[in-house]
């Protein structure tokens, strides 16, 4: 009777994690729509820490001229200055998309505990799908990877983007 209990509360675990997941993604969609209204590549990033949003961010490169200023890396930035610390031991970050080289570095380097993204990049993914920094076995911080929350709306949402400008580029 105890192990039914233990399963129990292993599901409900499982369940709550799961809607947790599905929440704070639909916040990163949120930001990647920002980016789209500044015609930027509309990636959107949230930080979690202890079930709470700490940061958020989307993609800022032409605004800021700055190729450094990807969603994950802007919200990144924004987690450190509030936890008052570069290392983000026990943060969540939720991608719209599978972060890149670059980005998968900085949640090395920022020891970020666990990374959930939206749609797999197939071109220049870094969580498994070209490369593999975020649960590289040769580096020195690794954090556990779920891929595919949400995976159809962070798709339809970067596809349309793009197909929105190649109309515009063929128009003119």
């Amino acid at each position: 009777m105890e192990i039914v209990g233990f399963f129990f509360v292993l599901t409900a675990q499982i369940d709550d994690l799961l809607e947790q997941d599905l929440l704070f993604m639909r916040l990163a969609l949120d930001n990647a729509r920002v980016a789209e209204a500044l015609d930027e590549v509309p990636i959107g990033a949230v930080v979690v820490f202890e079930g709470q949003v700490i940061a958020t961010g989307y993609n800022r490169t032409r605004l800021d001229l700055d190729p450094t200023a990807h969603a994950e890396i802007v919200a990144l930035r924004a987690a450190a200055k509030v936890l008052g610390n570069y290392r983000l031991l026990g943060t969540t970050l939720y991608s719209t998309v599978e972060p890149c080289a670059m980005c998968g570095g900085a949640l090395v380097w920022g020891r970020v505990s666990r990374l959930v993204y939206g749609a797999q990049d197939e071109r220049a993914g870094a969580a498994g799908s070209v490369l593999q920094v975020c649960a590289n076995p040769l580096l020195n911080h690794r954090m556990e990877v779920k891929g595919g929350v949400m995976a159809e709306e962070c798709r339809a949402i970067m596809q349309d983007f793009f197909r929105r400008k190649r109309a515009i580029s063929a128009e003119g």
